[in-house]
């Protein structure tokens, strides 16, 4: 029989944010996200000047943990859950901890949509879904050979997770997804008339 096995492989983590740490209580979240949105002018001036539909704290707000008590307890959760993603991921982290680098809150209005992209200074990046509307399509992940396929025929409508070249892993609220930061990646439109609210974040090899 022939020998067929998976080699270099992608992992994703996806779990509730509840699994481990603290508990997180979505509705002050929730709550807060929006009160830092209303009062982020830089925020609001900067999420314009670039074309960004909705609001991102991404370039105006650096201290979120420090200025809402439920954003310290957001990090404490995800600093449980990055080691243990960390360890699945069997890192040689030679002593040093991964550590937070930046944290960042996304609001999407209906039409709202983020392009493609990877966040290559760091190690782990992921997000933490707040409110998921109906409308609002999945995370869509992309396979990192894609553009060296280039004779490739396409797959098969159902061909196993692992061999398609986009993977949308359906998050609902209360879930964490964390990849390895060069892992390309893209929000499709929001096509729901609510607002699509996660908090994104990024570990660094400290």
């Amino acid at each position: 029989m022939p020998n067929i096995r998976s080699l270099f492989a992608t992992r994703l983590y996806h779990a509730q944010l509840s699994e481990l740490g603290p508990k997180i209580d979505q509705g002050e979240l929730e709550a807060s996200c929006f009160s830092i949105a209303e009062d982020d002018e830089a925020g609001q001036d900067w999420s314009e000047k670039n074309g960004y539909p909705g609001y991102t704290s991404y370039a105006s707000l650096t201290d979120l943990p420090w200025r809402f008590p439920i954003f310290a307890t957001l990090v404490e959760a995800l600093d449980a859950h990055v080691a243990a993603f960390a360890e699945d991921l069997e890192f040689d982290l030679e002593g040093r901890a991964l550590t937070l680098e930046d944290i960042w809150i996304n609001i999407l209005p209906e039409g709202g949509i983020h392009t493609s992209h990877i966040h290559p200074h760091s190690v782990i990046s992921g997000t933490t879904y707040v409110v998921v509307p109906p409308g609002a399509q999945s995370i869509k992940l992309e396979d990192p050979r894609h553009a060296m396929m280039m004779a490739a025929p396409a797959r098969k409508p159902d061909a196993r997770e692992e061999l398609r070249a986009f993977v949308y892993p359906g998050p609902k609220a209360g879930a964490v997804l964390m990849w390895e930061s060069w892992l390309r990646h893209e929000v499709p439109m929001n096509m729901d008339e609510e607002d699509r609210v996660s908090v994104s974040f990024n570990y660094a090899w400290g």
